[in-house]
């Protein structure tokens, strides 16, 4: 069965409905939607807005009113919902969360940025670590993935407008860059790449000197699966008028 999967990094969930969320999904009409920064309380989210769509709904927000948090929404009723990673700093910043669908799980997730400062950078470089050793204890058990979020990482030059000026920069770090080389190493396809080579593809833009508009953006929103699912795969693609977000969202279309 074809499935369209979508990860989106919202920036605030309430603002992205305010722009027009619905009525895009309702174009797309995408099976599962991993939702990134939600920034709001379960308790402040519309979902009967999504399930009228025909969606269930999962929420995973951050203790931390107004910040973080991750979400799934899909057609189909997943047969286990798995929230958080099971290290309370991580996971009370509402940072993944897992729908297990058969053999194969869909998991949402947003990597801390690193962009504040020195303490948030040396957090978002543990979590890389601890979370490379948590999706590595998964795969023990659940042998198909698919990893959709904001990995807030350039993985390569190809992914940034301006390499040489951001060499420097949270998000492109040689150490960040590293650590993508040795994850998708251990056996991962970049979806987008798999299908696309091509420069000037991206996924989020700074608010600032209108750099979206010119198109001088970051991809780091990914959807990356194990590669026994590679010959599955049907179709890559990102969304960049989709403007409910200063990221935009990037889809898989996948036989499953």
């Amino acid at each position: 069965m074809d499935t369209k999967i979508v990860s989106y990094n919202l920036n605030g969930i309430r603002s992205a409905i305010s722009k027009g969320l619905a009525d895009w999904l309702s174009r797309e009409r995408p099976d599962v939607v991993c939702f990134q920064e939600l920034k709001a309380e379960e308790s402040k989210i519309d979902s009967a807005l999504f399930q009228k769509l025909g969606y269930f709904t999962y929420w995973h927000p951050a203790v931390k009113k107004g910040y973080s948090g991750v979400g799934i929404i899909c057609k189909r009723k997943p047969d286990k919902i798995t929230i958080g990673c099971g290290i309370d700093k991580y996971d009370n910043e509402g940072r993944v969360m897992r729908a297990d669908f058969g053999d194969t799980s869909i998991l949402s997730i947003y990597h801390p940025s690193g962009s504040s400062g020195e303490e948030r950078q040396s957090f978002k470089m543990k979590w890389l670590g601890d979370f490379l050793e948590y999706v590595n204890n998964l795969r023990k058990e659940r042998k198909k993935l698919i990893l959709c979020g904001d990995y807030n990482i350039c993985h390569k030059a190809i992914d940034i407008h301006n390499p040489s000026a951001n060499i420097n920069t949270s998000g492109f770090l040689p150490e960040e860059r590293s650590w993508f080389d040795g994850f998708v190493g251990q056996g991962y396809v970049d979806t987008f790449r798999h299908f696309n080579k091509n420069p000037d593809h991206y996924s989020w833009w700074s608010f600032r000197a209108n750099s979206r508009n010119n198109n001088k953006g970051w991809r780091i929103d990914y959807i990356l699966v194990t590669e026994n699912l590679e010959n599955k795969l049907k179709s890559a693609t990102i969304f960049p008028d989709a403007k409910h977000s200063d990221h935009c969202p990037v889809s898989l279309d996948i036989s499953l």
